[in-house]
């Protein structure tokens, strides 16, 4: 986040803000957008600054939230290991016992030894789209505790809080404005910077990718900020796109484009005969939402349901959903770690055959890399190399900002560049930029109505400015 002429000696005067711009020139491309650049980046820097800052200081706080759930909730996370595990309908029933006013409608069953199994169930007492997880002592069937689990990675307490700090500030659908506005310019930021990072003169490659060293000023400062956002850049970018993906405005936009590409997520069929298409099968396999499981109906069991899972491959970590009316049991894979294990199967409560099968290798190619996306951006991806990285672009971007504001103040009041830098763009490269400007600022809403007051207030500036002038 550059916020001044980086080409400049830190002894240059800037012109005044109300100035006009100097004539085009033919100097190249480059000479003639730098300005507006310059300008663009100065003011994004400065006014979205602290909606990043908030952004990224909550995702360090969520990237870190992963291990801090495992020393807080270590007692329900974790069993001494036993000779042989019970069979899941005797752990389940015992999560009944101790809650008998829940309604099962999810079982992750322990997936590695040591590890409770958690009976998800909808409960009255927990928060609407949150069940409540009874956690298992395989071995012995002991009830180690009860926790509101929330989402497809079952979020605990702590990072489900963090979470929603980062995501709406707890403010519900207002607060994620605040999130979208960050997300919908990180992108922009991070390629402008780039863009006048990589244009600076310099006097050797190294200066581009190593931070100067020396006593503190703002071209040191300047230095460390240019070289750790080259490093960051493409992190920073993938951030950005990823968690559009999922936001309020351009997140449907996104979806809608991506179901026109056929790129649109599959789901297993888990519709039983002569039952009505359509439903829910089972929020995904994770358990997330409210609807009772079907009462009344053969059933085989949850035992018998998770051997014929087993004989189609269906291993490792997985989630088995139960049935609800006119649907069968979805047993999924859910281990996001590379290589993924997302295979998916839907079995019949009846005879325990299975009905449909879905692997993750059959997704289009798009979904599957909007699932890596999301997964990555949620640090459940590649696990803990996942958290850490998220960790560390947090962390160099909550930098970037407080240099970039270190350079503002260096250099106060950090004035941009003229007004009028669009007119040093020949027409042949300003129409399409305006094109383009336009088509991305309707496909991702809140950028485009923020450039919109971005340049309201500039030319109110600029005209309280030049009123100023004409009266003296």
């Amino acid at each position: 986040m550059t916020i001044d002429d980086p080409a400049r000696p830190d002894t240059a005067e800037a012109p005044p803000a109300d100035a006009p711009a100097p004539p085009p020139t033919t100097t190249g491309t480059w000479s003639a957008l730098r300005p507006l650049v310059l300008r663009l980046h100065f003011y994004a820097g400065v006014l979205i600054a602290p909606f990043l800052l908030i952004a990224a200081t909550s995702g360090l706080l969520y990237a870190l939230s992963f291990q801090a759930e495992k020393v807080l909730y270590a007692h329900e996370l974790e069993v001494p290991v036993g000779d042989r595990a019970l069979p899941l309908s005797q752990q389940v029933h015992a999560a009944t016992k101790v809650n008998p006013n829940g309604t099962v409608t999810a079982v992750w069953p322990s997936s590695e030894p040591g590890a409770t199994t958690r009976v998800l169930m909808a409960d009255p007492d927990v928060a609407e789209g949150t069940s409540l997880a009874v956690f298992v002592d395989p071995y012995t069937a002991e009830i180690r505790g009860q926790l509101p689990s929330y989402g497809s990675s079952g979020a605990l307490p702590l990072r489900t809080w963090i979470d929603e700090l980062h995501r709406d500030l707890h403010l519900g659908d207002l607060g994620r404005n605040y999130s979208e506005l960050a997300a919908s310019w990180l992108w922009v930021i991070a390629l402008g910077g780039l863009l006048l990072w990589i244009g600076r003169r310099r006097k050797s490659r190294r200066e581009l990718f190593v931070p100067e060293r020396g006593p503190k000023s703002r071209r040191r400062t300047l230095s460390w900020h240019g070289a750790v956002g080259l490093w960051a850049v493409t992190g920073l970018v993938l951030l950005s796109a990823t968690g559009l993906t999922w936001s309020r405005y351009a997140g449907e936009n996104i979806g809608a484009v991506q179901d026109q590409l056929g790129g649109a997520t599959p789901t297993v069929s888990a519709t039983l005969d002569g039952a009505a298409p359509g439903g829910s099968t089972g929020h995904e396999g994770h358990g997330t939402g409210h609807q009772a499981p079907a009462t009344g109906s053969p059933d085989v069991g949850i035992d018998r349901v998770v051997e014929a899972a087993r004989a189609k491959g269906i291993e490792g970590r997985t989630s088995v959903v139960l049935p609800t009316e006119g649907k069968g049991y979805v047993v999924k894979e859910t281990d996001t770690r590379f290589p993924v294990h997302l295979d998916s199967v839907a079995v019949n409560p009846a005879d325990g055959t299975v009905m449909d099968e879905l692997r993750f290798a059959d997704y289009p190619v798009l979904a599957q890399l909007t699932r890596f996306g999301i997964d990555a951006h949620t640090g459940v991806f590649l696990g803990l190399f996942n958290q850490l990285a998220l960790a560390a672009l947090a962390l160099a971007l909550i930098l970037l900002i407080l240099w970039g504001y270190r350079m503002w103040w260096l250099r106060r009041p950090g004035r941009p560049v003229a007004r009028g830098a669009w007119r040093r763009i020949p027409p042949t490269m300003l129409l399409p930029l305006l094109a383009a400007t336009a088509l991305v600022g309707w496909f991702v809403p809140m950028l485009g109505l923020s450039l919109v007051a971005f340049l309201v207030v500039d030319l109110a500036l600029g005209l309280a400015a030049r009123a100023r002038s004409g009266a003296a």
